[in-house]
């Protein structure tokens, strides 16, 4: 096989991989909190996932320690894209299906937006945007109102976990923006390693303090949903998104937003036999579009300033 036929059948395989591995974090996920406290998954997750990336970069000769006001920095984007975003992504699957708690986290970059514009010099949103916006929001509520119609039974906990992964969701957006804003002179996967570093740490020791590592059971389901996570969700996927940044157009690489739900509520449904309310299908249809339209009215009022800095995408999960 020639270079140049390699190099085109890279470019599909890396989009495989970030829609396939990130779209089953979630169906990952659910089978491992059944068996971990979501602090203990997380905190193993990350922790080793951290350690083996900045092993890869410090192999690979990439300057992995940076300045202390950096590091500080990373950890604090660490704590609120991992330990507040995806460690209540984790508590929420205790509650809601693995396909619905990925819709939820999908309107994250709707969260982005709204921050977005709220900052001094924010970005603006164009009427295409506002509309995104709107169809986003009326997707969310399609999906939970089920529970919030429902409020008794196991409905009210299913309203609570819809809950904690929206605050949680949100969490992920104001590490989103403020890793952005930002703008560390770091490699992009020593930071993530960094991040996953902090966040383990914290969800660890937090972990250590409530007695989560002695309420936890290690079997081979909650081990291999574990490894899955790190190999698959943090160390390919991860390494296959950096790499189509440098690749394809940001406007391509940031269709994972919308494509990642969509997996998640097949394979959900396949491997767990995991349900949508009615109102829910209705909601993914509607969060998906939502997305598309807000991320492609961000990329074309960055094409319009054509001096800033390329913005890249913050993934959803990792």
């Amino acid at each position: 096989m020639n270079r140049t036929r390699a190099a085109s059948l890279a470019v599909p395989f890396a989009f495989g991989c970030v829609y396939i591995f990130w779209g089953s974090t979630y169906t990952a996920i659910k089978i491992g909190v059944q068996y971990l406290n979501p602090l203990v998954l997380g905190s193993t997750r990350f922790l080793v996932a951290g350690i083996l990336l900045l092993a890869f970069c410090r192999l690979r000769g990439v300057r992995i320690l940076p300045a202390p006001r950096e590091l500080a920095w990373l950890a604090v984007v660490g704590l609120l894209l991992l330990g507040g975003g995806n460690i209540s992504l984790v508590a929420g699957e205790r509650y809601i299906d693995s396909g619905l708690a990925a819709l939820l986290v999908a309107v994250m970059p709707l969260y982005v937006a709204i921050i977005g514009m709220l900052l001094p010099r924010g970005e603006k949103l164009t009427v295409r945007g506002w509309i995104g916006l709107g169809l986003g929001f009326a997707g969310l509520t399609a999906l939970v109102w089920p529970s919030l119609r429902h409020q008794t039974g196991g409905w009210q906990f299913q309203l609570e976990g819809c809950l904690i992964v929206l605050g949680g969701t949100f969490s992920w957006a104001v590490g989103s923006v403020l890793s952005r804003e930002l703008k560390l002179p770091v490699n992009p996967i020593v930071a993530a390693g960094w991040e996953m570093l902090a966040a383990g740490l914290a969800s660890g020791s937090l972990g250590l303090a409530t007695g989560a590592w002695k309420a936890s059971t290690w079997t081979r389901p909650a081990i291999e949903a574990v490894a899955y996570l790190v190999v698959f969700g943090s160390l390919v996927g991860y390494t296959a998104f950096v790499w189509l940044l440098d690749h394809v157009p940001v406007s391509k690489v940031s269709t994972y937003a919308y494509v990642n739900p969509v997996v998640a509520v097949i394979l959900g449904a396949i491997f767990l036999g995991e349900r949508l309310a009615d109102t829910g299908y209705i909601g993914m249809a509607a969060i998906v579009v939502a997305v598309a339209l807000v991320t492609s009215s961000r990329v074309r009022v960055e094409k319009a300033r054509p001096s800033a800095k390329k913005i890249q995408p913050v993934p959803v999960k990792v």
